[in-house]
């Protein structure tokens, strides 16, 4: 299930229980089925913006208050049930953990490159600052055309105004976790 999938069946059951709504009343309210809307809130359905604005006028609540990351203490993420938000087959996945927000000043993703293959990022535009901790293989990272070398283990931090590219040269996957910090 990607991030979103996971914000929308959390804030969903949440908003139902604060309305002290059943399934049933819900289903009648929006004219979405109470079996998609079972499946929506556990997660096993991915919902089309159709169903999703049925849902917003039916409850009588904003579309933000169903995407965004939910008001809670913990918020697992399991690495095995995202789906990619960036993928080409047999060269690189970026899986993205905690997406931009309004309210948070930072982004997590995972990215893994195979041998042989690169991954070209756009600029982030002034302000922005990478963090990169590599946790498998080694990176050859190219900014403004000089390479460096992050090993297993190591990390490495740079602003991100201009184009970079990450590079996997060796013979094992890379793998490695970006944050991203914007400057308010």
């Amino acid at each position: 299930m990607d991030y979103l999938n996971k914000n929308i069946s959390i804030n969903l059951k949440a908003i139902r229980r604060e309305k002290g709504m059943s399934m049933d009343a819900v289903a009648e309210q929006t004219g979405v089925s109470k079996s998609m809307l079972g499946q929506i809130e556990r997660g096993e359905a991915n919902p089309t913006i159709g169903t999703l604005g049925k849902i917003v006028s039916g409850l009588r609540v904003d579309l933000a208050d169903l995407t965004r990351t939910p008001g809670v203490d913990v918020y697992a993420v399991n690495r095995e049930k995202l789906i990619p938000t960036k993928e080409v087959a047999g060269q690189y996945a970026v899986y993205t953990y905690f997406p931009y927000e309004k309210n948070r000043l930072f982004e997590i993703y995972a990215v893994r490159i195979e041998p042989g293959a690169s991954y070209v990022s756009g600029a982030h535009g002034q302000g922005t600052n990478e963090y990169i901790v590599v946790h498998a293989g080694e990176l050859t990272l190219e900014i403004d055309n000089a390479l460096y070398q992050v090993k297993k283990e190591d990390a490495i931090s740079f602003g991100t105004a201009v184009t970079h590219t990450y590079w996997n040269k060796g013979s094992e996957q890379l793998k490695f976790i970006i944050l991203f910090v914007f400057k308010q």
